[in-house]
């Protein structure tokens, strides 16, 4: 199978479903990246901008993603 344009959109909608999938009780914060309490005034560290993008994430795209995974299933069911 040679890598394509195919291949890079179902690496990334893997992706996603990766990260919409991370529960942050049960799994983030056992690692030590759950919710930060951070004074007021404070710069966001490198952690919480990504905490803060896993957030943005799974909620942005937990609508579309169900919709973009039944195509991508049906469409590997059709093509084989």
């Amino acid at each position: 199978m040679a890598f394509g344009l195919y291949s890079l959109i179902e690496a990334v909608i893997l992706c996603l479903n990766a990260v919409c999938v991370l529960h942050e009780e049960r799994f983030l914060s056992k690692i030590g990246w759950g919710t930060d309490q951070r004074g007021f005034g404070e710069q966001p560290g490198i952690k919480t901008q990504i905490m803060n993008l896993v957030r943005s994430i799974r909620t942005v795209m937990r609508i579309p993603l169900i919709g973009i995974n039944v195509v991508v299933i049906l469409f590997m069911l059709v093509m084989g």
